[in-house]
């Protein structure tokens, strides 16, 4: 499908993001994915044009890089690449998490928090947008050699950490193992109990309820908001959800607490079909316990079917949530999809859907939300985890899973009014650009050239 000619009013700041940021095809991708919401904004505002906040608002404030050396269990020294970008801090102390993942660079790095501006933003919680993270991959190294890597990336990123400067939080391949390396060897180097500069931590020392769960349950409130504003429900619909990591094991939780049933979900190495419904107990087991695969399941599963190598969204399904990395979903996947009867489509991570994919999902009628609106939940427990830590107070599981959703619900809420204010109703993506911009653009006005 050919591209989405972009608004007069913002295609020469794209063209300097290209030049600018050459090779960093992510980067470029989500910028433009916001930018080609904002013409009737600039029309509305054109003191943002005047006070150049979109130029600027593409610029990070910061952007660190700098190496990890560590050695392995076998007494080699290890060398990784480590970064944090710091992308704008108008609404409060920079906040987004670490991904310790192969693919990690700063093209990656920088579309990560340039995303996660706007989704911090659409919280309504005082917190501004980073994302950081290494190319070390800690899959398949020993509990020491984690160690040994998070307390070198530590040495060289706690000098830009704080409570009320910057506050980390985990991504892709940081768990609480690694949360609670780093957090040590911050404490160690600083001579500080700072619970407030991570969050993501373990219960019995400053971690919030619900952490764990957010992002996946967030998702899954999102769509009943989608479904419940059209008058359906989750009550016996069919859904796939990609990825078996945090986000769409406890996505898939919250579906069946809602009354509806996953049959599919993912890994790396290809996907699983349970037509009776993801047994989430064996499915716990085998990604969190024994740290295994997803074919896997099947083996242990009567019934369930294991396509190794094969792309989940060949499933047919009435609700899709793509939970596990950038531009999974493309125009074949969503072609696929929509062959299926799908029928809402809500992403659980971070710019999961290629924009071909996007413009065949909604140009077929599919309702469709973006993760920097439906995937907010982790970051918005973070902020209450944030919160729990400057007060030194803990709330039960009950409250804080019930602060989650309000919030859902409330962002879900901006998107809606947002859209239908700005001439595109029932429009997800442009309510979530236009609503997490405008907050931070606002900001950014008030506080001057800086």
């Amino acid at each position: 499908m050919t591209e989405t000619v972009l608004p007069a009013s913002v295609a020469s700041v794209f063209e300097e993001v290209i030049r600018r940021n050459p090779g960093e095809g992510e980067f470029h991708q989500a910028v433009r994915e916001v930018l080609e919401s904002l013409g009737p904004v600039v029309a509305k505002h054109p003191e943002y044009a005047d006070a150049e906040v979109i130029r600027r608002l593409c610029e990070p404030e910061r952007q660190v890089i700098f190496r990890v050396p560590w050695t392995d269990d076998a007494g080699r020294v290890q060398l990784n690449r480590g970064f944090r970008v710091e992308f704008n801090s108008a609404l409060g102390p920079y906040k987004g998490g670490l991904r310790f993942h192969p693919s990690v660079y700063l093209g990656i790095v920088k579309f990560l928090g340039f995303e996660q501006i706007f989704k911090n933003s659409l919280t309504g919680l005082p917190i501004g947008g980073a994302k950081g993270g290494s190319d070390f991959d800690p899959k398949g190294r020993s509990d020491a050699e984690v160690m040994r890597f998070c307390q070198s990336f530590m040495i060289e990123l706690y000098r830009h950490l704080g409570e009320h400067t910057d506050v980390p939080a985990g991504d892709i391949g940081v768990g609480t193992r690694e949360i609670g390396y780093l957090f040590g060897q911050y404490k160690r180097i600083t001579n500080r109990f700072e619970s407030g500069v991570l969050t993501g931590k373990g219960l019995t020392w400053g971690g919030s309820q619900v952490r764990t769960e957010a992002t996946g349950y967030g998702a899954v409130f999102f769509v009943d908001e989608i479904l419940r504003t059209a008058g359906e429900s989750f009550e016996g619909r069919r859904a796939i959800v990609s990825g078996s990591g945090n986000v769409a094991i406890y996505a898939i939780e919250k579906i069946h607490e809602l009354g509806g049933r996953v049959v599919a979900c993912s890994d790396s190495n290809g996907y699983i079909v349970d037509e009776a419904g993801i047994d989430l107990d064996l499915l716990k087991d085998i990604k969190d316990v024994r740290r295994g695969r997803i074919s896997e399941y099947a083996a242990q599963r009567p019934g369930a079917v294991s396509v190794p190598g094969g792309v989940i969204w060949d499933v047919p399904t009435d609700i899709a949530l793509p939970c596990a990395t950038q531009n999974e979903l493309g125009e074949n996947g969503a072609a696929a999809l929509i062959r299926g009867g799908c029928r809402v489509v809500a992403e659980g991570a971070n710019m999961p859907t290629t924009p071909g994919a996007v413009r065949a999902l909604r140009a077929a009628g599919v309702r469709f939300a973006p993760g920097k609106a439906v995937n907010a939940g982790g970051v918005a427990t973070s902020a209450l985890e944030m919160q729990q830590n400057a007060s030194r107070d803990s709330w039960s599981f009950e409250y804080t899973e019930q602060r989650l959703a309000e919030i859902v619900r409330s962002i879900h809420d901006r998107c809606l009014e947002t859209a239908e204010s700005y001439g595109a109703p029932g429009d997800y993506v442009a309510g979530a650009n236009i609503a997490g911009f405008t907050r931070v653009a606002d900001a950014m006005l008030a506080q001057g050239v800086v």
